[in-house]
């Protein structure tokens, strides 16, 4: 969740780590903070809040140095301060490190640490390691950072420097993503690769228990166990011009408005025609693995949960073969059944997600097959799973996912057409799903058109509406769970989704005068139900806002507000249905003043549990 950049090389250091972080400002933090070699030492300035005011801190002071770390904290052991706030020190001020992660021995080693002489300033479980690299200095840099590593318990990246070794960035993870950019005798460091495409495309992925070791002259890598490793240098698929606002006032809104392209990028090159079905190739070499497997459990969290819905509606309606969509957190406490003929597909659009990534090596722990849909070629979910497919959406930097959300539904419906035709689809009713997947994009257009009156509705509402439910049903229940869940997160507004049949088994208690009420109302097989649920609504005083099919004539005789999108076969409208809502909470975040691309409390990539 928070951010770390690095930087070894012949250039001053400051204005990269600077850049550095606010290219990580999504991820969410609190505080921030940045440490540069200078002659007389280690130069360490950290402020609470903004990164603008860590510039502000730093305006007038000359930090010139070609050595630095930097880090955006979110708070989990002690609260937003300057104290807590890294980098962090030893006890002399020779080393500093930054940090992500939770050491859960924290207090232990604390104590032991002051037991032996140790001063603590600081609330966090971070200042323990720094100490603990400082117990361990004898002027190898690399090797304490090793031993002091072998001591936690918990997940970590770090980054590390030493006045006693003015050329030397230390980096190291596990179970918190770093990677390491290679430029012309220089070396950057990040926990995203966003902080680092502005300077090099060559990005090395460490794994976890391993540590880096970064000159301006050259790069090594060793485990924890102190074994040498070597490691390949990858080419990242997207650059700079990917991660700018390109006219908008947020990224929510742009890639809100990217879908039409990153819908049709996640099946471009995927679809074909003369054989009536969709390849993908990671998918494809698993052969008989995957072709007759038995059960299929998906694993996800948040935005990526409710697309493993609409997978599961999917995958059981087109190729008859029963799915299981667990929450990642909740799979690998508990003991699941897992048969033989049973396959494992985890969704993360960042390929980190701290829970998904544990539910995915329980799966191969228990030598279970597991897949991933991810978003980030290189990630560690990527790196590990045993096949996967990637969406292809580019950078997402919204902390709401909206367009990686529609990509990964994309994705799950070319699954669901390849398992499908291989357990009996037809041929023609094969060119027929092709066929209508590849007019979406172009609906997509024509929902985006309808942003004007989106806002209309938005300003209606947005003073009025302290809860709101969205109700669906089938293949739209899960849009339902997915607009609420972007209302939450970026308005404040409290929002749930339901089925629409199950509102009166409680919910329908919560419907007072004026109470926004969103129904997606498409004409689907269940259609005429949902009309009754919008009734009962408006016998109770509820304002209905309904998601309907363009050409129903009817619906505006049920409903206060009405927003249209195309006709479209049954298992694709979520595709459709979602773009209006996402449209809906970003107007209404931004009429209450609200940071949509960076709420309160919220990372991008949460990969800490």
């Amino acid at each position: 969740m928070c951010g770390i950049v690095g930087y070894t090389g012949k250039r001053s250091a400051g204005n990269i780590l600077i850049e550095g972080l606010k290219r990580l400002e999504y991820r969410g933090y609190d505080s921030a903070g940045i440490a540069v070699h200078e002659q007389e030492g280690i130069a360490c300035v950290r402020s609470v809040g903004r990164i603008a005011d860590l510039e502000n801190r730093l305006s007038g002071t000359a930090i010139s140095g070609s050595v630095g770390i930097a880090h955006t904290r979110w708070a989990t052991h002690g609260s937003p301060s300057e104290a807590n706030a890294h980098p962090h020190t030893d006890c002399k001020g020779n080393i500093y490190l930054v940090h992500n992660g939770i050491i859960e021995n924290c207090d232990k080693l604390r104590e032991q640490l002051k037991k032996e002489g140790h001063t603590f300033v600081s609330e966090t479980d971070t200042e323990v390691i720094v100490h603990l690299v400082e117990k361990y200095f004898e002027g190898d840099l690399a090797d304490a950072v090793r031993k002091a590593l072998k001591k936690l318990i918990g997940t970590y990246g770090v980054a590390v420097i030493c006045r006693q070794c003015p050329d030397t960035v230390v980096v190291a993870r596990n179970g918190s993503p770093i990677v390491v950019g290679v430029g012309d005798d220089e070396y950057f460091v990040a926990s995203d690769v966003a902080a680092l495409v502005e300077h090099t495309k060559q990005i090395i992925y460490l794994d976890d228990n391993e540590i880096g070791v970064l000159r301006p002259n050259g790069f090594e890598s060793l485990t924890i166990d102190n074994v040498p490793t070597t490691k390949n240098v990858t080419e990242v698929d997207w650059d700079i011009d990917m991660i700018g606002l390109d006219g908008f006032d947020a990224f929510m809104a742009k890639e809100i408005h990217e879908q039409p392209e990153t819908i049709a990028a996640a099946f471009r090159g995927r679809l074909y025609n003369k054989e009536c079905e969709a390849r993908l190739g990671g998918l494809m070499d698993l052969g008989k693995t995957f072709f007759e497997t038995q059960r299929i459990i998906i694993s996800a969290c948040g935005t990526a949960w409710h697309a493993a819905l609409v997978g599961e509606c999917m995958i059981e309606d087109m190729a008859r073969i029963p799915v299981e969509v667990e929450y990642a957190s909740e799979f690998r406490y508990r003991n699941p059944i897992i048969e033989p003929g049973t396959i494992v597909l985890v969704i993360s659009q960042s390929g980190e997600t701290a829970d998904t990534l544990a539910a995915m090596r329980e799966a191969k722990r228990r030598g279970i097959p597991a897949l991933a849909i991810s978003n980030v070629v290189g990630s560690t979910i990527a790196r590990e799973s045993d096949a996967g497919v990637y969406i292809h959406a580019g950078p997402e930097i919204g902390v709401a996912s909206t367009k990686a959300f529609t990509s990964q539904v994309v994705v799950l419906y070319l699954i669901s057409l390849m398992l499908g035709r291989a357990k009996g689809i037809g041929a023609a009713e094969g060119i027929k799903l092709i066929r209508a997947l590849e007019s979406i994009p172009d609906q997509v257009r024509r929902v985006l058109e309808t942003e004007e009156q989106v806002k209309a509705l938005a300003h209606k509402y947005y003073t009025k509406a302290e809860n709101s439910l969205f109700l669906g049903r089938g293949y739209n229940f899960p849009i339902a769970l997915e607009g609420a869940l972007k209302l939450k997160e970026i308005s404040y507004v409290h929002a749930e989704g339901y089925p629409a049949a199950e509102m009166k088994h409680g919910p329908i208690a919560l419907i007072t005068e004026d109470m926004p009420v969103v129904f997606i109302a498409i004409q689907d097989s269940i259609y005429d139900k949902i009309l009754v649920n919008m009734e009962e609504v408006k016998a109770r005083g509820g304002k209905v806002i309904a998601v309907a099919t363009e050409g129903d004539t009817s619906i505006a005789d049920r409903a206060d507000d009405v927003i249209y999108v195309p006709h479209a076969p049954e298992r694709l409208t979520p595709l459709l249905t979602v773009v209006p809502l996402q449209l809906l909470a970003y107007h209404v975040a931004k009429m209450k003043g609200c940071d949509v691309d960076k709420p309160r409390n919220l990372a991008k990539s949460v990969t800490v549990e």
